[in-house]
């Protein structure tokens, strides 16, 4: 990546092709961290969610901006995501269980620097497939990059709003969130190069994996729940 190129942009069919193409990805792969600041932020007062989803989103970017520039050896690194998918599916885990309506126990999330704490944590390791994607989209241009992904402030502002609101009004949603974040685990878990070493496992495979921990998270949440309201 040439930083070089910050300063001498040039506006011809491949960077505005680059450019909607970083667009594009950042909209497909900013929603899964929107579910993870949105269900982060659902157990603060109202009066503190909007400061938390923006102070999120800001951390969350910063966070990817400095990642991004190792990310191809890290996403080579092994254990590294197994480790990280692991972290996903108990992070995934422990917000169903501190926001979902049985539980009657105490929420963790009660200060925005606690949301943020969880939010950091689950962007650290959720994307680095994410910031792979958005920097194969710009095509090694250092400012369509970081363009992408600053941008990605606003459409994880925009979009933890929106489910947040959709949580307090469907509490369903908190399954589908609790459901997605296990399947990122999931594939995180099932395409470390060391599991795939050892596995070699099919495309079917790993979608068997994604749904299984999808269903677990949600499995093993109500299990919690149910466990923590026989101690209450």
């Amino acid at each position: 990546m040439d930083v070089g190129m910050l300063g001498n942009v040039t506006f011809d069919l491949d960077f505005l092709t680059g450019l909607i193409n970083v667009i594009i990805v950042n909209v497909i792969l900013s929603g899964d961290n929107a579910v993870v600041i949105a269900m982060a932020v659902r157990s603060l007062p109202r009066s503190q969610r909007q400061r938390g989803i923006i102070i999120g989103a800001a951390g969350a970017v910063l966070l990817r901006i400095v990642l991004t520039f190792f990310v191809a050896r890290m996403l080579q690194t092994p254990y590294l995501k197994l480790i990280g998918g692991l972290a996903i599916v108990w992070l995934a885990v422990k917000l169903f269980v501190d926001i979902t309506p049985e539980d009657g126990a105490d929420q963790e999330a009660r200060t925005v620097w606690q949301a943020l704490k969880i939010i950091v944590i689950a962007d650290m390791t959720m994307s680095l497939d994410n910031m792979l994607g958005v920097g194969a989209a710009s095509r090694g241009n250092a400012f369509l990059l970081i363009f992408g992904l600053t941008t990605s402030i606003p459409i994880m502002i925009f979009a933890s709003n929106l489910l947040s609101m959709l949580m307090d009004k469907y509490p369903i949603i908190l399954y589908v969130g609790a459901a997605v974040l296990g399947k990122v685990g999931g594939e995180m878990i099932i395409t470390d190069p060391v599991v795939t070493q050892f596995l070699t496992p099919s495309e079917l495979f790993i979608y068997m994996v994604e749904g299984g921990m999808a269903i677990g998270v949600i499995i093993a949440g109500k299990l919690w729940v149910r466990l923590l309201r026989r101690n209450f």
